[in-house]
């Protein structure tokens, strides 16, 4: 098994977590809960086994209970219920709380705080596919990598059994 903390696996950030730290956008959420996305799924595999931590505040809560609500889904009432539940259960409750830090702005101002959330919660990982959020890694200066859940999958060893601490 490949230790975790190499340059090329987890951002730097990673060395100070005993547990790598994710923020997934709603999308993500999504693939993993309603689509079973075969792409995201061992990350939600990793969140419930504890293998991994996934930081959401009240704003991330809030966007899913509204997007699960959209009548393109045609999710009855205690199915989006149950989805929210399942999240709301492997979140780990954070509040940003006048994080202030300067952060690069977003095309999509709904993405900025899952940015924000995930610089003042100390993320390894912002797991998107949204392009945009992706193409920031370029800009640097984060303090965590924005990878696709592929990518995520990948840093984090998950198709070869449980995560490694490097130690």
């Amino acid at each position: 098994m490949k230790d975790h903390f190499a340059s090329d696996a987890l951002p730097a950030s990673a060395a100070v977590h005993a547990v790598p730290r994710l923020v997934l956008d709603t999308n993500v959420v999504l693939d993993c809960l309603h689509f079973r996305d075969p792409a995201a799924l061992p990350l939600w595999q990793a969140l419930t086994s504890g293998q991994c931590r996934c930081l959401a505040d009240g704003y991330a809560l809030a966007e899913l209970q509204r997007v699960l609500a959209y009548p393109e889904f045609a999710l009855p009432e205690a199915e989006q219920e149950s989805l929210w539940a399942q999240y709301r259960e492997i979140a780990e409750p954070y509040e940003v709380n006048g994080f202030c830090r300067k952060l690069p702005r977003c095309r999509d101002p709904d993405d900025q705080p899952f940015l924000v959330l995930a610089a003042a919660g100390a993320a390894d990982f912002l797991v998107s596919k949204d392009r945009a959020l992706l193409e920031m890694n370029r800009r640097g200066g984060l303090g965590f990598a924005v990878v696709t859940p592929a990518e995520a999958c990948r840093r984090l060893d998950l198709t070869d059994g449980p995560i490694s601490s490097g130690a």
